[in-house]
């Protein structure tokens, strides 16, 4: 019984599988992510178009070279950290005779474990169908059985084994059906945002760079908050105060991540639109990471890829606190990212200077106006567009400090009135 027990509670074994132009900690920490470790790891070399890699992607004498180290290494299994095709996951799988699966299944798998809203579990099922239909024969839900482990199946990778292709089909209309449900439900509330006159904010990043934690520093929520891969799926909107008494609504989304499944973005579409609605992102950046700048990177890839091309921009290096002050990567990354702010959520080091950053991006230049008492009319459309800092009435016109907002037209009906 204590053997059964003890051969449970051990971790699967991965034997990893990288091309020579990815940088392998990605993927060993999507690995860990999964609560799996890493056997070994092999290197492959350049790409080739050699017609006698068609069979397993690389030469057949490489192939038995890998599943020989993968047996020797005790592994169970192999994770490519490319796309893999549906025929050669087949024939890996029957070289080796252990589960073989590529990076997009292992991060399916992760947003499956941290799926929690009626609105996550569908779009994760959504593209856990798309991925799995032109793989039915492939051994999907295997490795839930060995040494215990369920990997982020979360009940629907042993049922969906078991259906046809027909049956699969079925199930991805229907559940485009109940996401299109909640998606109107999401543009309800978001009509509804709309009607409030606040700027909006979004907060958009590479997986883990902060997001939430910074969310939480600047407007004192207790959002989930874990030093974990994709730890945020649902969009959270919390209001952030600014000077003036006004403020805006600051947006929380899912981290981004390189190679990041079509069948992923597709499904978070919807959850995806609240980085494009705003008129403002907060592109976070781990500055602690050796990767931060092919981070940014990808980020800004991802971002292209959902048309959130044209909205205004501002670079937010976080974890700074695990910077010395002379490291060589600070230098570093202030060389990559000149105009960046350094914050960190933790510490609140920085966080006074975003404030204003955001403030001047969204509600214009500090300017100060003299307004004739006849245009006071003015003042509440400062309010509901930009920021009042200071109003004084006086007998013969309205001394105004303040931001005017982002609308060209109330920036043109100012002008008139604006202080040297």
């Amino acid at each position: 019984m204590y053997e059964v027990e003890e051969e449970a509670q051990k971790k699967v074994r991965c034997f990893l599988v990288i091309p020579q132009w990815e940088h392998p900690q990605e993927l060993k920490n999507l690995v860990k992510t999964l609560d799996m470790e890493v056997a070994d790891i092999v290197t492959l070399p350049e790409k080739t178009s050699s017609a006698s890699i068609a069979r397993f992607g690389i030469g057949s004498g490489k192939a038995q070279e890998i599943a020989q180290l993968a047996e020797a290494q005790e592994a169970d299994c192999i994770i490519f950290d490319t796309e893999i095709t549906p025929t050669r996951q087949r024939n890996w799988e029957t070289l080796t005779g252990i589960p073989v699966f590529d990076r997009q299944e292992v991060i399916l798998r992760i947003f499956a474990q941290r799926a929690r809203t009626k609105e996550a579990v569908l779009q994760v099922e959504l593209a856990q169908l798309t991925y799995s239909l032109p793989r039915l024969a492939h051994s999907y839900g295997d490795m839930a059985r060995q040494r215990g482990g369920s990997y982020g199946s979360k009940g629907a990778g042993e049922t969906k084994l078991e259906l046809d292709r027909r049956s699969i089909q079925s199930r991805i209309v229907q559940v485009k059906r109940e996401l299109e449900k909640v998606v109107q439900e999401r543009q309800t509330q978001r009509k509804r945002r709309e009607k409030i006159p606040l700027p909006t904010c979004a907060l958009v990043g590479y997986t883990n760079a902060g997001k939430s934690s910074l969310l939480n520093a600047l407007t004192g929520s207790q959002v989930l908050a874990q030093d974990k891969l994709f730890a945020t799926l649902d969009p959270t909107t919390r209001r952030l105060s600014i000077a003036g008494g006004t403020g805006l609504l600051l947006t929380d989304t899912v981290g981004f991540i390189s190679n990041l499944p079509h069948s992923l973005v597709d499904a978070f579409k919807s959850t995806l639109e609240e980085a494009v609605q705003a008129q403002l992102l907060l592109v976070v950046v781990d500055a602690a990471d050796v990767s931060a700048v092919e981070q940014y990177n990808t980020v800004c890839q991802v971002l292209e890829e959902i048309g959130a091309t044209d909205n205004k921009r501002l670079i937010v290096l976080n974890k700074t606190d695990q910077l010395e002050k002379l490291d060589l990567r600070r230098t570093s990354l202030q060389n990559s990212f000149p105009n960046a702010i350094e914050v960190s959520a933790i510490t609140g080091a920085g966080l006074p200077q975003l404030m204003e950053a955001i403030a001047q991006e969204l509600a214009g230049e500090v300017s100060t106006y003299k307004i004739p008492l006849s245009q006071a009319r003015l003042l509440e459309q400062i309010r509901q567009q930009g920021v009042i800092l200071e109003e004084q009435w006086l007998d013969t016109h309205i001394h105004l400090k303040a931001r005017p907002g982002s609308s060209k037209a109330l920036q043109a009906q100012l002008e008139t009135y604006k202080e040297d």
